[in-house]
């Protein structure tokens, strides 16, 4: 027959209750009380079985992610460190991926509901006061990751200095007329994106000129971050200089990766070459920028969703802690459409 708690319990000579509390890690058992609990099951062979541990702490054992556009090479990454993380951990992994940013509402609204998991990981979602205070109703730890609030753990990325890095690079190139190709005004990280290329254009002593910026309105539901969005915007752009050759760009800071290469689509059909007739930087270097020879600013995907994973596993043991925040500062990698090498590939 099967050795229950009955038997630990009759062997330590403790209560059922005692035996319960020491496998669910209480903390009102006294260390010589465990310790003898643990050494009368090591020595019948029990092994607790984990679904009974989970309904014992109330704990379903699984860690939502809510994600908007889920085809996205940046959330995938996201994602992959996750679970990189919980890998480690007694916790499985379920995603609630929504198909436009539109629609994470409803996503969220499952996520949080009691019972379908013990926390929740928020991913590119800017909380409202109305969406904070649903959050902290629920009563489930929260973590962001690329967005942030005072009242959650979060990790998410310097994208204001990251359109600094980006233009004082072109700056540095020579460059005098740089383009800025922006998702939509909603995304709260073009926003500061384009606050980055404008402190660094301020900083070289050079006027912000509203005709050499173009933000996307062709694709609502994702916010700009498509190839076909940073297609038509570099159209746009190039469209203002018809018959102006001397006056267009002469460089471009896309912000996002999937625009910048919409954007080299766009300018080849037009028959310029990045850099031969004009420098292109993107943002987040995803895995197509490489073999694109894409010069862009990395952002640690897969770290910032191990580390969201981390804190999050860490407020599920601790949940009166104050909320932590990490910022991830990018780091430019230099190729081939600013005049490097493609060394990656060599």
């Amino acid at each position: 027959m099967p050795v229950t708690i009955y038997d630990i319990a009759e062997g330590a000579r403790v209560s059922i209750a005692t035996v319960s509390r020491v496998f669910n890690g209480h903390a009102r058992v006294s260390d010589s009380t465990r310790d003898r609990v643990l050494r009368v099951a090591e020595s019948l062979g029990y092994e607790p079985h984990a679904s009974a541990q989970s309904l014992a702490r109330r704990q379903t054992g699984l860690i939502s992610a809510v994600v908007p556009m889920m085809t996205s090479a940046f959330f995938m990454e996201v994602l992959r460190g996750v679970q990189d993380r919980l890998d480690a951990s007694h916790h499985d992994l379920l995603v609630y991926a929504a198909r436009t940013v539109a629609t994470v509402e409803g996503q969220l609204a499952r996520a949080v509901q009691r019972g379908r998991s013990d926390g929740v990981l928020l991913v590119s979602t800017p909380l409202s006061d109305q969406r904070a205070a649903t959050l902290a109703a629920s009563g489930r730890p929260v973590v962001l990751v690329d967005s942030y609030h005072p009242d959650f753990d979060s990790v998410f990325i310097d994208n204001r200095r990251g359109g600094t890095v980006a233009v004082e690079h072109l700056v540095g190139r020579g460059h005098r007329r740089i383009g800025l190709l922006m998702p939509s005004e909603e995304s709260a990280p073009a926003r500061q994106r384009r606050d980055g290329y404008l402190d660094a254009l301020a900083a070289a002593g050079l006027d912000a000129d509203d005709g050499l910026m173009v933000t996307t309105d062709w694709d609502h539901e994702h916010h700009g971050y498509t190839r076909f969005a940073g297609y038509r915007a570099m159209q746009a752009l190039l469209a203002r200089f018809e018959g102006r050759p001397d006056a267009r760009p002469t460089a471009v800071f896309a912000a996002a990766d999937v625009m910048a290469l919409g954007a080299l689509r766009a300018a080849g059909e037009a028959g310029l070459r990045a850099p031969r007739d004009l420098d292109v930087v993107g943002f987040d270097d995803i895995e197509s920028s490489t073999y694109a020879g894409l010069t862009t600013l990395r952002q640690p995907m897969a770290e910032m969703g191990r580390l969201a994973a981390e804190k999050l596993v860490r407020r599920l043991e601790t949940p009166g802690a104050p909320a932590q925040h990490t910022v991830f500062a990018p780091t430019l990698v230099a190729r081939q459409t600013t005049g490097s090498p493609v060394l990656e590939l060599a």
